[in-house]
């Protein structure tokens, strides 16, 4: 689907909502799934990229009875749908205040990192005791065996080539030459999936967090996996602060846990170098390559 132009998000709008008129409309930018504006200051307007019409339609409406799931348990703030139009594979929500983590240089935010991800703990424990039959037919199970992950970075390394900095290649050649860890030993629970810096808002003067976004890509998961997104973005001490944020008596052992999410942020750091390279949003590749620091130390 092609991006909306600003007087076609105007017109939704002005349909959806009866005497509000569309002033300032600016291109917030587009990830793998979405395309996004913001209205006069305060309103998000997004669209899906699915090509197919109804699939678009259908993803669309699922996400806004998952929202409404979502907001009723998270202990921080989510979008909260005030329109959706699944014909246009729109969904619209008051503007979440703060500012994304991403946007905010790696050397100002690791010094609130753990904090953060203290923080980011108490969520996935809230989201991990969801009981799966709350969001049947909401969201998918996304369970990728370790093997085939390993076998995916191999791929993803092999087409980066010198992107991967030379310092780092031998530690990425014993990773990928290496078993993966012993796979997730207990039911799959309820997560964001995608829970890594762009996704998490701050307040950019207390660095206290102030929303969570996109919530696209929720599944029933392996309960490491946005632990291992926390250990890519910020650092190695994350998994141990968010894990004493974390309060679900679902997971399975600590030291188990740890494996798996290390596992999951060296492959998920090749994923993010090549989308940062390859879509031209330097900004992940430039951090995929500050956080090989710690996840391909020598």
């Amino acid at each position: 689907m092609d991006a909306p132009a600003l007087d076609d998000v105007r017109r939704l709008v002005a349909a959806h909502l009866r005497g509000y008129r569309a002033d300032a409309v600016v291109p917030l930018g587009e990830g793998q799934d979405n395309v996004a504006y913001e209205v006069d200051g305060r309103l998000i307007v997004r669209f899906g990229k699915e090509s197919d019409a109804d699939a678009r339609s259908a993803r669309v409406d699922r996400e806004a009875r998952l929202l409404a799931v979502v907001a009723a348990v998270s202990p921080l703030p989510v979008p909260e749908p005030v329109f959706l139009d699944p014909a246009a594979g729109c969904l619209a929500y008051p503007r979440l205040p703060g500012r994304s983590l991403l946007d905010v240089a790696p050397s100002v935010r690791a010094p609130h990192a753990r904090r953060i991800a203290t923080t980011l703990g108490e969520l996935l424990g809230a989201l991990h005791a969801v009981p799966a039959d709350r969001v049947a037919g909401l969201v998918e199970v996304d369970d990728q065996p370790l093997p085939e992950w390993l076998r995916e970075a191999a791929e993803l390394d092999s087409a980066l080539g010198p992107a991967v900095p030379d310092g780092y290649r031998p530690a990425v050649a014993r990773f990928l030459a290496d078993p993966p860890p012993s796979p997730h030993p207990g039911p799959l629970v309820f997560s964001h999936n995608d829970l890594g810096v762009e996704h998490v808002l701050v307040d950019p003067q207390t660095f206290a967090v102030t929303g969570i976004l996109d919530w696209t890509d929720a599944a029933m998961v392996d309960p490491a996996y946005d632990f291992g997104l926390l250990h890519r973005d910020l650092g190695p001490a994350a998994v141990s602060a968010a894990l004493a944020g974390y309060s679900s008596s679902i997971v399975d052992d600590a030291a188990s846990l740890r494996d798996r999410a290390l596992f999951y942020a060296r492959c998920s750091v090749l994923e993010d170098l090549a989308y940062g390279l390859n879509s031209g949003e330097h900004r992940y590749a430039e951090q995929a390559v500050l956080a090989m620091r710690w996840l391909f130390a020598h």
